[in-house]
C-alpha cells in the first residue's frame, strides 16, 4: 500500500512537471498517461495499473475544472508526503477486488487483508471500485463504491409539532429554547496537557530520524482519540435531537471569525458546532 501511495504520488507529480513544461513551450496541453513513465521508471510496474490511470484522470478532471470556474477551483498543486493525506483508487475489472464475508478483501497486487467491516453490504449491490487511504496516525481505511437499483422514495408531509430552537453555548454547546443544556464533556480540554508533553517530545526529536517518525505518529493518536470522542457524542446529541423533534431552529452565525477575532480558538474547535449541524441536517 505504501508503495503504491508513492507512485501515485510520483506519477501526479511529474505529469503536473511534463504539462508545465509542454505547455510553456508549444502553448498546447499536452497528452501523457502512467505508461510513458514505465519505460524510464520499470519499479512502477510494481504497483497496480488502475491506480496510476486514476491519478491521470483526477489530475485532467482538476485541470478542466480550474480552466472552468478559475475563481473557485484552485490550480492543481504538487503532493507532499509529508503534508497530504496517502491515498489510491482502483477500479473493479473480473474478480480482482472482492469482499469476502470470512472479514478479508481482495485487492490488486495485495491479495487477501484483514479488515474490520462496519456494515454489512447486499448482495444484490455491484462493486465498482475502492479507495484506499492511510491517516497520519498509521491507520489504513478502505472506501468501497456500490452500485444499486433503488426507487426515490418522496419526502412524507406531516404536520410539525414538536420545534425547539437551539442558541450556540461556548461551554455547554447549545441553549434550547426551554433553558436546557447538554452535558458536554470537554474533550480536547482534558487531554491537552498530555498533547502539549507529547508535542514537546516531538519538537525536541531530529528532523528526519526514526524516532521522529514514531513520536509523530503518537501525536496523531492523540488527536485522532479526541477527534473520535467528539465525534462520538456529537453523532449520539444529534440522534436524540432529530428522535424527539420534528423542526429544529438553529441561529447563523460566523464560527470561523468567532474563532480568529475574539481568540476563542480552541474552545470553538472543540465544540465542533459546524460538524454538529451538518449531523442534524442530515438525520432530520
Amino acid at each position: 500500500m505504501n508503495r503504491t501511495f508513492g507512485c501515485c504520488r510520483f506519477v501526479w507529480n511529474r505529469m503536473l512537471t511534463d504539462k508545465k513544461i509542454w505547455y510553456l513551450i508549444t502553448h498546447d496541453s499536452a497528452q501523457i498517461t502512467p505508461a510513458q513513465y514505465k519505460k524510464h521508471w520499470p519499479w512502477l510496474k510494481e504497483v497496480d495499473s488502475m491506480a496510476l490511470c486514476n491519478v491521470q484522470l483526477n489530475q485532467e478532471k482538476a485541470f478542466r475544472d480550474f480552466f472552468r470556474n478559475p475563481g473557485h477551483f484552485r490550480f492543481p498543486k504538487y503532493k507532499s508526503k509529508h503534508r497530504d493525506r496517502p491515498s489510491y483508487t482502483t477500479n473493479l475489472i473480473g474478480k480482482n477486488i472482492e469482499l469476502r464475508k470470512d472479514g478479508k478483501l481482495k485487492l490488486p497486487k495485495l491479495g487477501l487483508v484483514k479488515i474490520v467491516q462496519h456494515r454489512e453490504i447486499p448482495e444484490d449491490y455491484k462493486l465498482k471500485s475502492v479507495t484506499v487511504s492511510r491517516n497520519a496516525a498509521g491507520q489504513h481505511h478502505a472506501a468501497l463504491l456500490y452500485e444499486c437499483d433503488a426507487e426515490v422514495q418522496a419526502p412524507v408531509e406531516i404536520d410539525p409539532t414538536k420545534v425547539m430552537g437551539l442558541d450556540f453555548s461556548m461551554p455547554d454547546l447549545y441553549v434550547d429554547s426551554e433553558g436546557k443544556r447538554p452535558v458536554k464533556p470537554k474533550h480536547f480540554r482534558d487531554a491537552e496537557k498530555r498533547l502539549a508533553r507529547e508535542q514537546r517530545k516531538l519538537h525536541k526529536c531530529r528532523k528526519g530520524s526514526r524516532n521522529r517518525h514514531k513520536q509523530r505518529t503518537r501525536v496523531a493518536r492523540r488527536h485522532l482519540k479526541v477527534r473520535n470522542q467528539r465525534r462520538d457524542f456529537l453523532e449520539k446529541e444529534s440522534r436524540r435531537i432529530a428522535n424527539a423533534l420534528d423542526v429544529v431552529i438553529i441561529e447563523d452565525i460566523n464560527m470561523h471569525g468567532m474563532a480568529q477575532a475574539l481568540r476563542f480558538g480552541k474552545s470553538v474547535s472543540d465544540n465542533g458546532w459546524g460538524m454538529f449541524i451538518n449531523m442534524l441536517r442530515r438525520k432530520l
